[in-house]
Protein backbone atom coordinates (compact mmCIF):
# COMPACT_ATOMS: atom_id res chain seq x y z
CA UNK A 1 0.00 0.00 0.00
CA UNK A 2 2.22 2.67 -1.03
CA UNK A 3 -0.64 5.05 -2.25
CA UNK A 4 -4.43 6.09 -2.30
CA UNK A 5 -4.85 4.90 -5.93
CA UNK A 6 -3.22 0.91 -4.60
CA UNK A 7 -6.56 0.68 -2.73
CA UNK A 8 -8.54 2.10 -5.40
CA UNK A 9 -7.08 1.41 -9.03
CA UNK A 10 -10.48 2.10 -11.07
CA UNK A 11 -12.42 5.03 -11.25
CA UNK A 12 -15.52 4.61 -9.75
CA UNK A 13 -18.85 5.55 -11.93
CA UNK A 14 -22.53 5.13 -11.16
CA UNK A 15 -25.24 5.89 -8.30
CA UNK A 16 -25.48 4.21 -4.97
CA UNK A 17 -28.79 4.19 -2.95
CA UNK A 18 -28.25 5.91 0.45
CA UNK A 19 -30.20 3.38 2.14
CA UNK A 20 -28.58 4.50 5.88
CA UNK A 21 -29.43 7.84 5.71
CA UNK A 22 -32.27 9.87 6.14
CA UNK A 23 -33.82 13.21 6.17
CA UNK A 24 -35.61 15.84 9.01
CA UNK A 25 -37.94 18.34 7.26
CA UNK A 26 -38.35 21.62 8.89
CA UNK A 27 -41.43 23.11 7.81
CA UNK A 28 -43.10 26.77 8.43
CA UNK A 29 -42.50 30.56 7.99
CA UNK A 30 -39.60 30.04 10.88
CA UNK A 31 -37.99 26.94 9.60
CA UNK A 32 -34.45 28.41 8.46
CA UNK A 33 -34.32 31.00 11.29
CA UNK A 34 -34.95 28.27 14.02
CA UNK A 35 -32.41 26.08 12.42
CA UNK A 36 -29.90 29.17 12.18
CA UNK A 37 -30.03 29.00 15.90
CA UNK A 38 -29.34 25.60 16.47
CA UNK A 39 -26.92 24.39 13.56
CA UNK A 40 -23.35 26.03 13.38
CA UNK A 41 -24.15 27.35 10.19
CA UNK A 42 -26.10 30.25 8.28
CA UNK A 43 -29.49 29.05 7.51
CA UNK A 44 -30.88 32.60 7.84
CA UNK A 45 -29.41 33.85 4.40
CA UNK A 46 -29.21 30.42 3.06
CA UNK A 47 -30.32 30.36 -0.89
CA UNK A 48 -32.76 28.17 -3.06
CA UNK A 49 -29.95 27.34 -4.88
CA UNK A 50 -27.11 26.18 -2.61
CA UNK A 51 -26.94 23.51 0.41
CA UNK A 52 -24.84 23.73 3.81
CA UNK A 53 -22.79 21.76 5.35
CA UNK A 54 -23.67 21.79 9.63
CA UNK A 55 -23.20 20.22 12.80
CA UNK A 56 -25.34 20.45 15.80
CA UNK A 57 -23.85 20.03 19.27
CA UNK A 58 -24.15 20.19 22.82
CA UNK A 59 -23.88 22.62 25.22
CA UNK A 60 -19.97 21.56 25.34
CA UNK A 61 -19.68 22.60 22.22
CA UNK A 62 -19.24 18.39 21.39
CA UNK A 63 -20.95 17.18 17.74
CA UNK A 64 -24.48 15.28 18.46
CA UNK A 65 -24.37 15.15 14.47
CA UNK A 66 -23.50 16.79 11.04
CA UNK A 67 -25.98 16.74 7.98
CA UNK A 68 -26.30 18.62 4.69
CA UNK A 69 -29.69 21.47 4.56
CA UNK A 70 -30.93 23.01 1.66
CA UNK A 71 -34.16 24.82 1.26
CA UNK A 72 -36.60 22.92 -1.38
CA UNK A 73 -39.04 26.02 -1.12
CA UNK A 74 -39.01 29.17 0.82
CA UNK A 75 -40.50 28.05 3.94
CA UNK A 76 -39.06 24.73 4.14
CA UNK A 77 -35.25 22.84 5.22
CA UNK A 78 -34.30 19.51 4.54
CA UNK A 79 -31.52 18.07 6.68
CA UNK A 80 -29.67 15.00 5.44
CA UNK A 81 -28.13 12.93 8.41
CA UNK A 82 -27.23 9.39 9.22
CA UNK A 83 -30.32 7.09 9.73
CA UNK A 84 -29.00 5.68 13.06
CA UNK A 85 -28.92 9.25 14.32
CA UNK A 86 -32.16 10.90 12.98
CA UNK A 87 -34.37 9.94 15.94
CA UNK A 88 -32.61 11.21 18.44
CA UNK A 89 -31.68 14.44 16.81
CA UNK A 90 -35.37 14.97 15.77
CA UNK A 91 -36.38 14.50 19.18
CA UNK A 92 -34.01 17.07 20.94
CA UNK A 93 -34.15 19.69 18.21
CA UNK A 94 -38.21 19.67 18.78
CA UNK A 95 -37.29 20.37 22.66
CA UNK A 96 -35.95 23.88 21.19
CA UNK A 97 -38.67 24.91 19.17
CA UNK A 98 -41.20 26.40 21.70
CA UNK A 99 -43.13 28.92 19.95
CA UNK A 100 -41.33 29.54 16.32
CA UNK A 101 -43.19 28.79 13.56
CA UNK A 102 -42.15 25.28 12.62
CA UNK A 103 -43.33 22.07 12.54
CA UNK A 104 -39.99 18.81 12.54
CA UNK A 105 -40.85 15.92 11.24
CA UNK A 106 -39.09 12.50 9.34
CA UNK A 107 -39.54 12.68 5.75
CA UNK A 108 -37.61 9.62 5.13
CA UNK A 109 -40.43 7.46 3.85
CA UNK A 110 -40.99 10.46 1.29
CA UNK A 111 -37.81 11.15 -0.73
CA UNK A 112 -35.03 8.57 -1.38
CA UNK A 113 -31.65 9.52 -1.69
CA UNK A 114 -28.71 8.53 -4.08
CA UNK A 115 -24.87 9.18 -4.07
CA UNK A 116 -23.88 9.57 -7.53
CA UNK A 117 -20.36 9.55 -8.92
CA UNK A 118 -18.49 10.36 -12.10
CA UNK A 119 -18.89 13.49 -14.44
CA UNK A 120 -21.39 13.09 -16.56
CA UNK A 121 -23.46 11.26 -13.19
CA UNK A 122 -26.04 14.69 -12.54
CA UNK A 123 -26.34 15.65 -16.36
CA UNK A 124 -28.95 12.70 -16.36
CA UNK A 125 -30.92 14.37 -14.02
CA UNK A 126 -30.47 18.20 -14.10
CA UNK A 127 -30.04 21.09 -17.02
CA UNK A 128 -27.60 22.73 -14.97
CA UNK A 129 -24.64 20.86 -13.27
CA UNK A 130 -23.89 21.81 -9.95
CA UNK A 131 -20.10 22.78 -10.22
CA UNK A 132 -18.43 23.68 -6.64
CA UNK A 133 -19.47 21.85 -3.74
CA UNK A 134 -22.33 22.76 -1.90
CA UNK A 135 -24.15 24.03 -4.86
CA UNK A 136 -27.67 22.81 -5.97
CA UNK A 137 -29.95 22.22 -8.83
CA UNK A 138 -33.64 21.34 -8.97
CA UNK A 139 -35.87 19.78 -11.80
CA UNK A 140 -38.79 18.08 -11.59
CA UNK A 141 -39.09 17.81 -7.76
CA UNK A 142 -34.99 15.64 -7.87
CA UNK A 143 -32.56 17.89 -6.05
CA UNK A 144 -29.06 17.71 -6.77
CA UNK A 145 -26.43 19.40 -4.86
CA UNK A 146 -22.86 19.13 -5.65
CA UNK A 147 -20.64 17.31 -2.80
CA UNK A 148 -16.63 17.48 -2.44
CA UNK A 149 -14.70 15.88 -4.59
CA UNK A 150 -13.21 11.96 -3.75
CA UNK A 151 -9.66 11.22 -5.45
CA UNK A 152 -10.40 14.10 -8.32
CA UNK A 153 -13.97 12.63 -9.19
CA UNK A 154 -17.54 14.62 -8.69
CA UNK A 155 -19.82 13.44 -6.60
CA UNK A 156 -23.30 14.69 -5.95
CA UNK A 157 -26.60 14.14 -3.84
CA UNK A 158 -29.48 13.27 -5.51
CA UNK A 159 -32.79 13.32 -3.58
CA UNK A 160 -36.02 12.88 -4.76
CA UNK A 161 -39.59 11.30 -4.61
CA UNK A 162 -39.87 7.75 -3.19
CA UNK A 163 -41.25 6.29 -6.05
CA UNK A 164 -39.09 7.93 -8.53
CA UNK A 165 -37.35 5.84 -10.99
CA UNK A 166 -33.45 4.84 -10.03
CA UNK A 167 -30.85 6.72 -12.02
CA UNK A 168 -30.17 5.35 -15.10
CA UNK A 169 -26.62 4.89 -13.97
CA UNK A 170 -24.40 2.13 -13.13
CA UNK A 171 -25.52 0.45 -9.40
CA UNK A 172 -22.60 1.05 -6.90
CA UNK A 173 -22.32 -0.47 -3.88
CA UNK A 174 -23.13 1.63 -1.07
CA UNK A 175 -19.56 0.71 0.71
CA UNK A 176 -18.22 1.90 -2.55
CA UNK A 177 -19.53 5.11 -1.66
CA UNK A 178 -18.76 5.14 1.82
CA UNK A 179 -15.01 4.78 0.18
CA UNK A 180 -15.32 7.80 -1.86
CA UNK A 181 -16.84 9.74 1.24
CA UNK A 182 -13.61 8.75 3.49
CA UNK A 183 -11.10 10.32 0.10
CA UNK A 184 -13.10 13.38 0.39
CA UNK A 185 -11.74 13.93 3.80
CA UNK A 186 -15.61 14.35 4.96
CA UNK A 187 -16.34 12.66 8.40
CA UNK A 188 -19.46 12.02 9.90
CA UNK A 189 -20.46 11.76 13.22
CA UNK A 190 -21.95 8.32 13.69
CA UNK A 191 -24.29 6.97 17.26
CA UNK A 192 -20.41 5.08 18.01
CA UNK A 193 -19.13 8.91 17.82
CA UNK A 194 -21.38 11.34 19.22
CA UNK A 195 -20.19 14.06 21.04
CA UNK A 196 -16.72 12.64 20.91
CA UNK A 197 -15.42 16.19 18.61
CA UNK A 198 -15.83 20.02 18.46
CA UNK A 199 -16.14 21.06 15.01
CA UNK A 200 -12.30 21.64 14.40
CA UNK A 201 -11.08 18.08 15.57
CA UNK A 202 -13.31 16.89 12.76
CA UNK A 203 -12.17 19.36 9.84
CA UNK A 204 -15.80 20.62 9.42
CA UNK A 205 -14.73 24.28 9.42
CA UNK A 206 -12.41 23.49 6.48
CA UNK A 207 -15.09 22.07 4.84
CA UNK A 208 -17.76 24.71 5.13
CA UNK A 209 -19.42 23.84 7.96
CA UNK A 210 -19.08 26.28 10.46
CA UNK A 211 -19.77 29.57 10.39
CA UNK A 212 -18.14 31.86 12.81
CA UNK A 213 -19.63 35.10 12.32
CA UNK A 214 -23.24 33.85 12.82
CA UNK A 215 -25.05 34.45 16.16
CA UNK A 216 -25.10 32.04 18.90
CA UNK A 217 -26.06 28.36 19.03
CA UNK A 218 -25.58 25.50 21.33
CA UNK A 219 -21.54 25.15 22.01
CA UNK A 220 -21.03 27.96 20.07
CA UNK A 221 -18.88 30.10 22.69
CA UNK A 222 -16.60 26.53 23.24
CA UNK A 223 -16.69 26.13 19.30
CA UNK A 224 -15.06 29.79 18.95
CA UNK A 225 -12.77 29.16 22.04
CA UNK A 226 -11.36 26.09 19.63
CA UNK A 227 -10.92 28.61 17.04
CA UNK A 228 -9.43 31.47 18.48
CA UNK A 229 -7.84 30.97 21.40
CA UNK A 230 -4.24 29.27 19.64
CA UNK A 231 -2.79 26.36 17.44
CA UNK A 232 -5.25 23.22 17.65
CA UNK A 233 -3.56 20.17 19.14
CA UNK A 234 -5.91 18.04 16.91
CA UNK A 235 -7.20 17.57 14.00
CA UNK A 236 -8.45 14.24 11.30
CA UNK A 237 -6.29 12.47 9.36
CA UNK A 238 -6.98 9.78 6.50
CA UNK A 239 -5.02 6.36 7.01
CA UNK A 240 -5.02 2.93 5.35
CA UNK A 241 -4.85 -0.17 6.99
CA UNK A 242 -4.65 -4.03 6.76
CA UNK A 243 -7.90 -5.30 8.03
CA UNK A 244 -11.24 -3.94 9.37
CA UNK A 245 -11.78 -0.61 11.19
CA UNK A 246 -14.69 0.59 13.04
CA UNK A 247 -15.84 4.06 13.71
CA UNK A 248 -15.04 4.53 17.49
CA UNK A 249 -12.04 2.17 17.69
CA UNK A 250 -9.36 4.09 19.64
CA UNK A 251 -5.78 4.63 18.58
CA UNK A 252 -2.75 4.42 19.63
CA UNK A 253 0.50 5.62 19.64
CA UNK A 254 4.00 3.50 19.64
CA UNK A 255 5.36 6.14 22.06
CA UNK A 256 2.55 6.08 24.14
CA UNK A 257 0.90 3.01 24.56
CA UNK A 258 -0.76 3.80 27.92
CA UNK A 259 -3.35 5.63 26.48
CA UNK A 260 -5.44 6.58 23.24
CA UNK A 261 -3.89 9.26 21.07
CA UNK A 262 -7.25 9.21 18.74
CA UNK A 263 -10.38 7.87 17.79
CA UNK A 264 -11.43 6.35 14.66
CA UNK A 265 -14.26 8.81 13.24
CA UNK A 266 -15.33 6.82 10.12
CA UNK A 267 -14.23 3.55 8.40
CA UNK A 268 -14.77 2.01 4.66
CA UNK A 269 -13.61 -2.10 4.14
CA UNK A 270 -12.90 -3.84 1.15
CA UNK A 271 -10.39 -6.12 -0.81
CA UNK A 272 -9.00 -6.97 3.18
CA UNK A 273 -7.97 -3.46 4.06
CA UNK A 274 -9.59 -0.40 5.19
CA UNK A 275 -9.49 3.36 4.79
CA UNK A 276 -10.25 5.55 7.85
CA UNK A 277 -11.09 9.51 8.85
CA UNK A 278 -9.07 9.10 12.58
CA UNK A 279 -8.63 12.35 14.66
CA UNK A 280 -5.90 12.48 16.53
CA UNK A 281 -3.33 14.19 18.53
CA UNK A 282 -1.20 16.38 15.60
CA UNK A 283 2.24 15.45 17.53
CA UNK A 284 1.47 12.20 17.14
CA UNK A 285 2.41 12.13 13.19
CA UNK A 286 5.58 13.82 14.12
CA UNK A 287 7.13 10.79 15.09
CA UNK A 288 6.72 6.45 15.93
CA UNK A 289 3.88 5.12 14.40
CA UNK A 290 0.24 4.60 15.18
CA UNK A 291 -2.03 1.39 15.55
CA UNK A 292 -5.65 0.59 15.61
CA UNK A 293 -6.78 -0.68 18.85
CA UNK A 294 -3.56 -0.72 20.65
CA UNK A 295 0.08 -0.33 20.04
CA UNK A 296 0.43 -4.13 18.31
CA UNK A 297 -2.78 -3.48 16.27
CA UNK A 298 -2.56 -2.71 12.50
CA UNK A 299 -0.61 0.12 11.03
CA UNK A 300 -1.67 3.04 10.41
CA UNK A 301 -0.42 4.85 6.97
CA UNK A 302 -0.91 8.43 6.63
CA UNK A 303 -2.72 9.48 3.55
CA UNK A 304 -2.47 13.32 2.15
CA UNK A 305 -6.34 14.79 2.87
CA UNK A 306 -7.83 16.43 -0.20
CA UNK A 307 -7.78 20.08 1.36
CA UNK A 308 -4.84 21.40 3.54
CA UNK A 309 -4.67 21.68 7.36
CA UNK A 310 -4.52 25.31 8.24
CA UNK A 311 -3.86 26.83 11.40
CA UNK A 312 -6.64 28.54 13.93
CA UNK A 313 -6.62 32.55 13.30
Amino acid sequence: MNSLNSLNTAPLSGAARLSDWGLIRAAGEDAAKFLHSQLTQDFALLGLNEARLAGFCSAKGRLLATMIGWKPSEHEVLLALPTELLPAILKRLSMFVLRAKCKLSDASAELQLWGLVGADAAQTLVEAVPNSPWTLSQKNGATVIALPEAAGQARFLLVQAQDAAAPALPVLAESDWQWLDLQSGLAWVRSATTEQFVPQMLNLELLGGVNFKKGCYPGQEVVARSQYRGTLKRRTFLFALQGQALPGQEIFHSEDPGQPAGLVANAASKDGRSLILAETKIAALDSGSLHLGSVDGPLLQPLPLPYALTEAQ
